[in-house]
């Protein structure tokens, strides 16, 4: 078969998994995870500025672009204790990361003012395109939901935005860092709902 940048083995460095699809998808579909084994090490703002790079490319109605992101780093102490404080319990693991963004987008045109009702769906595109250049450079980008998002919006965001999620970023950690029941989580089989259903 012709290289077409489509997966034919297992196409994952030493940080991918390979999800058992059920036709050939791009390595970089095949092998980007979540996980939530992640080191304290300094993320290079150069890596960063890559990271929300490839997300401000990713299409959206009108090319509105209605996606913003608020970046804590270990670099600013204050800052990211801050946006350690959103976090839920569950996802106390996230406490390690370098990196977390508070993800937002805005609710209405700026065209026009009239509600954007797929601002959250061009959001979650730009947030895709970040995930996979993560994981391209060797990151970890794990997206949670797990946080306090009333408060983040009241505490962070101006008027006309919406939270959307809190991701952590950083190098791949050690899995014997993370609890028994997020250890078992990061090995477990990667599995999705059959072609046939969706």
């Amino acid at each position: 078969m012709e290289d077409r940048g489509i997966a034919t083995d297992n196409p994952c460095g030493p940080n991918g998994r390979p999800a058992p699809t059920e036709a050939p998808v791009h390595p970089l579909i095949r092998c980007r995870w979540s996980p939530r084994a992640v080191s304290d090490r300094r993320v290079e703002p150069e890596l960063l500025r890559t990271l929300f790079e490839a997300a401000r490319w990713a299409p959206s109605s009108y090319n509105e672009q209605p996606w913003r992101f608020l970046v804590a780093t270990a670099d600013d102490p204050a800052g990211i204790e801050r946006m350690r404080s959103y976090l839920s319990p569950g996802n106390a693991w996230a406490r390690r990361a370098p990196v977390l963004v508070l993800s937002a987008y805005r609710t209405t045109f700026e065209r026009d003012g009239r509600p954007n009702r797929v601002a959250m769906r061009d959001l979650g595109a730009a947030e895709q395109n970040l995930a996979l250049q993560a994981f391209a450079l060797g990151l970890v980008a794990h997206p949670m939901a797990g946080f306090d998002a009333a408060r983040a919006k009241a505490e962070l965001l101006p008027e006309g935005y919406e939270p959307g999620v809190l991701t952590a970023l950083g190098y791949p950690g050690d899995p014997a860092t993370l609890d028994e029941r997020n250890r078992e989580r990061e090995t477990r089989p990667r599995e999705r709902r059959p072609l046939s259903e969706i």
